[in-house]
């Protein structure tokens, strides 16, 4: 009994250091009309504390887009473990 308690608390542990979480949030909206355009700036990070020439910002997911008037902003970010994650900055407009 004890024998299969252990490998069953293996298997749990296992499947839990190789999920991953993903979440994506609104973070701000504009009176502007929501536009065609999309445009996405994304950073990704190691160890929770390691980001190199790592840009997810909103102005520079607006240049990626071509969008000179933003209307909704989102933030998408994705970790593994804290041992990658990845942030995504959505901008639409026009």
């Amino acid at each position: 009994m004890f024998k299969k308690l252990k490998a069953l608390f293996a298997l749990v542990a296992v499947v839990t250091m190789l999920s991953s979480c993903s979440l994506t949030l609104p973070v701000n909206a504009t009176s502007n009309p929501v536009g065609s355009k999309v445009g996405t700036a994304k950073a990704r990070g190691y160890l929770g504390v390691l980001f190199f020439n790592a840009d997810a910002s909103i102005k520079t997911a607006a240049q990626n887009g071509g969008i000179t008037k933003i209307s909704t902003v989102d933030i998408k970010q994705k970790n593994i473990l804290n041992i990658v994650i990845t942030y995504e900055t959505i901008v639409t407009g026009e």
